[in-house]
């Protein structure tokens, strides 16, 4: 029988009832919640963060049906269903201060209602302290608080100060309620694509254990080559027949196109498993993760710095600046590693300094003569493969030769559209607009 593979499916409820593919990651999640009670984890997006957190929230929930035959399924012997509050920052576009606290409202509404608690018309972090405190008398079950993509509000903020510091001043006292509720919570864990420097959103929940660079914790989410041939060796056999590809080759050109993220130094590389489930869905390599369009955060950045990717690998960048993102946006690295556009390469004990690089083919390295970056629509800022120099030509790309590929996206902004272009002959530079 095929599979049928999770492609967009964040729900593990949903996956393990319907029969989805799914690639045992709850020894880990056994360790995570046996060994700790505040986390954070960032991770780029389409990594598996939702689908993570949701099997944190069934196993909460007791569902020990859902992991029937996975690794939870002989750890675990209790099975104690707790109180959840799982706050999901993903679902609206954050451009005003209202916009954040009418998420907020929705998700404490829905909790006030399920745990009858009176304090309505009190300020966000106030009603969340009551829910808390609530849910934790109705139950007689310490809470579990699970926030997804905590970092959104943050993110869309960036260029505009004033709504960037109202959203930090609401966050910061909204998620520095857990460690003064600290009695009342059994496990809480946030994930984004940034980490946010410790004087912002963080600075009054200074217990959470960052485990987005922990070797313990590197195969959480994403894919290793080793469960790709536990668990998809048939599948790979049918790639190479439809590619018309040996074994061997489509194992390397799998690698090379999707492996390559490594969070920790010297640590196993991680496929990129939203590209690499759509390659076996499909039969076909293909650019999936960067088709889904580069964020509008990272356009705004990297137009701002006028920042050139091939120039970025070349420099080394201390771990202070890695592990975190300031709230001014004065350095656009973290970012830009952090969403999964570079990633470690190498690393300098004496300095305490990393080498960044492009992870894989699809990510645009230079080495592999693909090239991926916003753009002016105006204009290409265009970096050659073999000389890295940089210069604006008038739009649009058209091929001169079969060895040059060129491929619109979805328009980002007004003003930007996102191209990828492999290069290894030359290419015929014409104004369209």
């Amino acid at each position: 029988m095929s599979k049928i593979y999770p492609i967009g499916i964040q729900s593990f409820e949903k996956l393990r009832r319907e029969g989805y593919f799914y690639i045992d990651k709850t020894a880990l999640v056994h360790k995570l919640v046996k060994t700790g009670n505040y986390y954070f984890l960032s991770r780029p997006r389409r990594f598996g963060k939702s689908l993570l957190l949701s099997t944190i929230e069934a196993y909460f929930q007791g569902k020990k049906e859902l992991f029937e035959g996975l690794a939870m399924e002989q750890l675990e012997k209790d099975w104690t269903k707790y109180p959840i509050l799982h706050l999901d920052l993903n679902a609206r576009k954050y451009d005003s201060e209202e916009a954040l606290l009418q998420e907020l409202n929705k998700h404490l509404e829905k909790w006030e209602r399920e745990y009858n608690s009176p304090y309505s018309d009190r300020a966000p972090e106030e009603r969340f302290y009551w829910v808390i405190l609530k849910a934790f008398e109705q139950t007689g079950q310490r809470v579990v608080i699970l926030v997804d993509e905590y970092d959104k509000p943050m993110l869309q903020a960036i260029g505009n100060k004033a709504l960037q510091d109202a959203y930090r001043n609401t966050l910061k006292a909204f998620y520095g309620v857990m460690k003064s509720m600290d009695g009342y919570i059994r496990f809480a864990m946030l994930t984004g694509v940034t980490k946010f420097g410790k004087v912002s959103v963080f600075s009054d929940l200074n217990n959470l254990k960052d485990i987005s660079m922990n070797r313990h914790y590197v195969e959480i989410c994403g894919i290793t080559e080793q469960e790709i041939h536990d668990n998809l060796e048939e599948e790979l056999h049918t790639l190479a027949d439809s590619q018309d590809m040996t074994y061997e080759q489509v194992c390397s050109e799998l690698k090379a196109c999707y492996d390559g993220y490594h969070f920790v130094n010297n640590s196993i590389g991680m496929y990129n498993p939203f590209s690499l489930l759509n390659t076996f869905d499909n039969n076909e390599f293909g650019s999936y993760w960067f088709a889904t369009g580069t964020p509008t955060y990272l356009v705004e950045l990297l137009k701002r710095h006028n920042y050139n990717l091939s120039d970025i690998t070349l420099d080394d960048t201390p771990t202070t600046v890695l592990e975190g993102v300031d709230t001014a946006d004065t350095d656009p690295i973290p970012v830009i590693y952090q969403s999964g556009y570079l990633t470690i390469k190498k690393y300098d004990k004496e300095f305490d300094s990393y080498r960044l690089g492009f992870p894989n083919r699809e990510k645009g390295s230079p080495n592999s003569c693909f090239l991926s970056m916003p753009i002016p629509m105006r204009g290409i800022l265009l970096s050659e493969s073999r000389s890295l120099s940089r210069r604006y030509v008038p739009a649009t790309v058209t091929p001169s030769s079969t060895a040059c590929k060129v491929s619109s996206l979805t328009p980002l902004t007004n003003w930007f559209v996102t191209w990828s272009c492999t290069i290894r002959t030359s290419c015929s530079l014409s104004s369209s607009w």
